[in-house]
C-alpha cells in the first residue's frame, strides 16, 4: 500500500459483448491514471479495476482462429501454441490480462499497475466492501 491509496477508487466493468481491444485500452488508461488531472507518467495514480463476465468478451475478424498464444516450456522443441478460441474457453482471464499488460509500461511501475486489475469469469466478485462504481466501456 502506498501513501496515495486513499484517493484510489474501485471501478467494475462488465465485459459482456465488449470488443477485447477496446476494453483493454480503457482498462489500461484507468490503471495508469491518465483520466485524472494530477497524472504524472512516473507515478502510479491509477485506480483499481474489476472486470466481470470475462467469458463473454467479443473479438472481431478471424482472431478466434488466427490469433495464437505461444508458450515455451524451456525444453528443446517444446513450444506450445494455443489459438484464441481455446484460450477463451479455458482461461478468459489470461486473454484480458495479456492484452492489458501489453499496453502498460514494461518496467516495475507497469508490474505494480497490473496488480490493481482483478478479472472474474462470471459476475460474482469478492470486492463488494470497496463499493465499486460501475463503468461503461
Amino acid at each position: 500500500m502506498s501513501i496515495n491509496d486513499s484517493n484510489k477508487k474501485w471501478y467494475v466493468i462488465d465485459a459482456t459483448d465488449v470488443v477485447l481491444g477496446r476494453l483493454a485500452s480503457k482498462v489500461a488508461l484507468m490503471l495508469k491514471g491518465k483520466h485524472k488531472p494530477q497524472y504524472q507518467p512516473h507515478t502510479d495514480e491509477g485506480d483499481y479495476i474489476i472486470v466481470i463476465n470475462a467469458k463473454k468478451i467479443k473479438v472481431t475478424g478471424n482472431k478466434i482462429s488466427d490469433k495464437i498464444y505461444h508458450k515455451h516450456t524451456g525444453y528443446i522443441g517444446n513450444m506450445k501454441s494455443t489459438p484464441l478460441g481455446k484460450m477463451l474457453a479455458k482461461k478468459p482471464d489470461f486473454v484480458i490480462m495479456n492484452a492489458v499488460k501489453g499496453m502498460l509500461p514494461k518496467n516495475p511501475l507497469g508490474r505494480s499497475m497490473i496488480k490493481k486489475l482483478k478479472i472474474y469469469e462470471n459476475e460474482k466478485h469478492s470486492h463488494g466492501a470497496q463499493k465499486p462504481i460501475t463503468l461503461e466501456v
